[in-house]
């Protein structure tokens, strides 16, 4: 009996929609950007809608949507440039005397709310999300990335993949291995980083809070570690060492005390802000504050280690911030 329309949408719906936050995540991996990777998901829910009646059940419907989504996602690849980061694109450090220039023709990679995340990979995967492995992945070639998500990420067999990849089980398996040798020298290994208490982040995040509302110079030194790294997308220079961060925004940052507001947020499966400025600190007439730029860090016993600021408005309304305080 053929059913009809309205109960295959349903049925559809009932076995599709439980793996859309995990799908968006991977198209992420994949793709290094949060609005790129919402709309592969779209596309990927409107292909497999179609093909629905078609589907015969040989495999799981969440592999199938994952075959789906991730060839989208080798097709959007095709031509493209890789999502860097400032510290990927450039060898050189910033000069923190010599005024930052932008670089928006350049495609940034983009942070992802932990709200739009599968919950189990923020808590049980966490270091799939963080921004440093993100970066890392856009080192690889768009079939090796692949690869190494399904393989290392998504625990998929390597017969599986190489199905939904249309290859062999050898050439997954060579893919793999040489996206695992070049990203050993690009991500840190777990003993380079020792995760604080959940006291001492607080202390931490107080800490970076209270320094740059104030505007605080030797706050702001103190509360990095010696060889933290700033990065400022879509300013190509980043910045290593407490001093020369702190000398940085001492020269450049257009805030004064009492200039900006700092909202927390979470992304990536990291802590973060997202700073509000006084609009008349930017040129403007009003004092209220508006959206300046998100930011994640990462953090250690010893302090703040890395900080990855986006002058990227359009994200304040991805984290459903408010366009004004």
């Amino acid at each position: 009996m053929t059913r009809s329309l309205t109960s295959t949408d349903d049925e559809f719906q009932r076995s599709a929609d439980p793996y859309r936050a995990e799908l968006l995540a991977h198209c992420y991996r994949m793709l290094g950007s949060v609005h790129e990777a919402e709309d592969l998901v779209q596309e990927t829910y409107l292909k497999a809608w179609r093909g629905y009646g078609a589907f015969e059940g040989r495999s799981s419907i969440r592999t199938w949507l994952y075959r789906i989504a991730t060839n989208a996602c080798l097709s959007a690849l095709e031509g493209r440039d890789r999502r860097p980061l400032p510290v990927g694109l450039s060898g050189d450090r910033g000069d923190p005397a010599v005024e930052p220039v932008e670089r928006s023709e350049v495609p940034w990679l983009e942070p992802i709310p932990d709200a739009m995340l599968d919950p189990a990979s923020v808590v049980t995967a966490r270091e799939s999300v963080r921004l440093a492995f993100i970066a890392a992945l856009q080192y690889l070639p768009a079939r090796q990335r692949a690869v190494l998500v399904l393989r290392d990420v998504l625990k998929l067999p390597a017969a599986e993949v190489a199905e939904m990849l249309d290859t062999t089980t050898a050439a997954v398996n060579s893919a793999l291995q040489r996206a695992h040798a070049q990203l050993a020298s690009a991500t840190p290994t777990p003993d380079d980083v020792v995760e604080p208490t959940a006291a001492r982040q607080r202390e931490l995040l107080d800490r970076f809070v209270a320094a740059f509302e104030a505007k605080d110079i030797p706050a702001i030194v103190a509360v990095f570690t010696e060889d933290a790294i700033m990065q400022m997308p879509p300013f190509p220079q980043w910045y290593q060492g407490g001093e020369a961060i702190a000398r940085l925004v001492d020269t450049w940052c257009p805030a004064h005390r009492d200039d900006l507001r700092l909202v927390p947020i979470h992304g990536n499966g990291q802590p973060g802000f997202a700073s509000y400025i006084r609009g008349s600190a930017i040129g403007g007439a009003d004092r209220s504050f508006v959206p300046w730029k998100v930011e994640l860090l990462e953090l250690d016993e010893r302090g703040v280690r890395q900080t990855v600021s986006f002058f990227d408005k359009s994200l304040f309304a991805v984290f459903g911030l408010p366009a004004q305080l």
